[in-house]
């Protein structure tokens, strides 16, 4: 299996989509021999499909079609090299996957061809068993939250423990906190701006352009931040480095 899971498109200042990651992307793009990739940007309320497709190929230097223009989205799917999911509204894209039938043909082609997916901020949601830890609204009235299931814990993108001046309202620590005691079964990894988890193969590896950690919400248990997956090797089914 291989999957980027990026906490967000672009860090501040930065000019070009996955900039921070794109590294880390061309080199197992390069490793792989892939020229091309499935771009679903479902996720994409006032943006343009296209111009987000085209943005990126220059990126990438790969040809990256979007899937609104196949005939068959989930035939599109089965002969992708490499799938990238676009941020943007993370109930919309979750609808619009259910809709059109790709959470098979996607969950199929990452883990029976081994095809690589590259999602973040929503597409990084999407990726966990639910979006019940998105920060998105729900603009369509949509009860689905089962998502892809291909990393097995919540992720929650974005993150950011900062108190604002006069804000009144729930800190994300606070919300997230909130999840875990509805679900105390359940775990949330606390992703920041700029940061990623990484499985290739069996291995999962965390990567900061900021060089931050990562936090990790249990019920019952002291957050904490920590800079490598070894904290996780309990909730996951991968070699933790």
């Amino acid at each position: 299996m291989e999957l980027f899971l990026l906490s967000n498109g672009k860090l501040s200042g930065e000019s070009e989509l996955l900039g921070y990651a794109k590294a880390r992307i061309k080199m197992m793009l390069q490793a792989r021999k892939i020229t091309s990739a499935v771009l679903i940007p479902y996720a994409l309320i006032r943006s343009d499909y296209d111009a987000r497709a085209k943005e990126l190929s220059d990126a990438l230097g790969i040809q990256v079609s979007s899937i609104h223009h196949a005939e068959s989205p989930a035939e599109a799917i089965a002969s992708a090299e490499c799938i990238l999911i676009s941020g943007g509204n993370t109930w919309m894209l979750n609808q619009l996957l259910h809709e059109n039938s790709l959470i098979v043909p996607v969950q199929r082609a990452v883990r029976e061809r081994n095809v690589p997916y590259i999602g973040w901020s929503a597409g990084c949601n999407v990726a966990t068993p639910s979006i019940r830890t998105t920060n998105d609204m729900p603009v369509r009235n949509s009860v689905v939250l089962p998502a892809l299931g291909l990393f097995p814990v919540q992720i929650n993108p974005h993150y950011i423990d900062a108190h604002l001046s006069g804000h009144m309202g729930e800190t994300r620590d606070e919300r997230i906190a909130e999840f875990c005691a509805v679900n105390p079964s359940e775990s949330v990894i606390a992703l920041r701006e700029g940061s990623l988890l990484q499985v290739s193969g069996n291995d999962l590896s965390y990567f900061s352009a900021k060089d931050q950690g990562f936090k990790v919400f249990r019920h019952g248990h002291e957050t904490q931040e920590y800079q490598d997956t070894q904290a996780i090797k309990s909730l996951v089914p991968f070699n933790c480095q």
